[in-house]
């Protein structure tokens, strides 16, 4: 894969998510987030190109609902999600 320069900066944070993959229902966390997407790891392992659905609770209790998303690249049970 070419490198690339990330568009928008990562914030660091620690947060919730429940995610839907299919008929599975997973919870985990959320280690940075940017406007296009999100670095988190969760129960259950995905693989790259897999579309699961995120809600995502901050830190001051409001949640973030992110209806689709794609998996971008994963090692057992932490991965990325691009948003959009």
């Amino acid at each position: 894969m070419p490198y690339s320069i990330r568009p928008y900066h990562r914030f660091p944070v620690q947060c919730s998510v429940t995610y839907n993959a299919g008929p599975c229902q997973e919870h985990g966390t959320v280690w940075n987030l940017s406007l296009s997407g999100l670095r988190l790891f969760g129960d259950l392992p995905m693989r790259p190109g897999e579309m699961l659905s995120l809600t995502v609770t901050l830190p001051n209790e409001q949640r973030l609902e992110i209806p689709e998303s794609v998996v971008r690249w994963a090692r057992g049970e932490e991965f990325t999600a691009k948003l959009g």
